[in-house]
């Protein structure tokens, strides 16, 4: 399994993309995920991004897109976002990406205006849609499993659901180790994943909210998640950091999570590469 970073950490720290990408190289991943909105990238950003990669030896394996108006009540809205997940898509195949990591939105008003079944119904017609176009292009999406009390997805049974729902070979999960924690998702859940799910993020929380910490500064243990994501068979896993408390020091905080994972990989038995 190959051992990636979301180049997020450096982009919200303030460095260039240049620099984050040779210094996710330096320090020893094995791939990179981008953090990039291809409505907001231009030609030479992108061919940055495309060129620094390569010349790095680090394959994308994950473009990153938050895209919560597909279940917008809106059909402008949906349709817009549906464009802006497919151009997402083509940017996927053109940093020769394995993956979309899709980020869906939250029933809204607290589920007491629209009917949730009409909002999930959206989001399950969308991803067919999305799916094909992945598929043309030989890409699979991954959906992220968000721990929020109104999100779509916010536990192992209703990501299973949808996937069944919308049931397109190139439509996966994401599986994210804090984020289970804070769902209240067991380990022994994952294996209802199998065959099902294209990608990993890890990282640690205080078991709270919400933090995307270096594995080590929060409660989650890992042995167990990671166990169970060694024999689910997926190619790549994440380290995914947001915000540091000091972002004068991000290669520091990098370092240490690369540093942390890497034991706990070897530790369940998971082989980087």
């Amino acid at each position: 399994m190959k051992l990636g970073l979301i180049n997020s950490a450096w982009v919200q720290a303030g460095r260039g993309t240049a620099w984050g990408i040779r210094q996710t190289k330096a320090i020893g991943f094995d791939s990179i995920d981008i953090f990039a909105d291809p409505l907001d990238t231009d030609a030479r950003e992108r061919k940055l991004i495309r060129t620094e990669c390569e010349a790095a030896g680090l394959p994308v394996v994950s473009v990153a897109c938050v895209a919560v108006g597909l279940i917008d009540f809106n059909p402008s809205v949906q349709r817009f976002h549906l464009d802006r997940c497919k151009a997402y898509l083509d940017f996927c195949y053109e940093l020769g990406a394995r993956n979309l990591l899709l980020v869906l939105g939250e029933y809204i008003w607290d589920r007491q205006v629209i009917p949730p079944a009409e909002q999930w119904a959206t989001g399950v017609g969308h991803l067919e849609a999305l799916g094909d176009h992945a598929g043309g292009l030989g890409l699979e999406i991954a959906l992220e499993l968000e721990p929020f009390k109104l999100s779509l997805l916010n536990d192992v049974p209703s990501m299973v659901r949808f996937l069944d729902d919308v049931a397109h070979p190139a439509v996966k999960a994401n599986i994210d180790v804090s984020h289970l924690l804070l769902a209240g998702s067991r380990p022994e859940e994952l294996r209802l994943l199998k065959g099902k799910a294209a990608h990993v993020h890890i990282s640690d929380c205080d078991g709270k909210v919400h933090g995307d910490l270096p594995p080590g500064r929060g409660v989650v243990d890992f042995g167990p998640y990671l166990r169970e994501i060694a024999a689910l068979d997926i190619g790549a896993m994440s380290i995914e950091l947001e915000y540091s408390p000091e972002p004068e020091k991000i290669a520091e905080w990098v370092t240490e999570a690369y540093t942390a994972t890497d034991r706990l990989m070897r530790e369940a038995g998971i082989t980087r590469g």
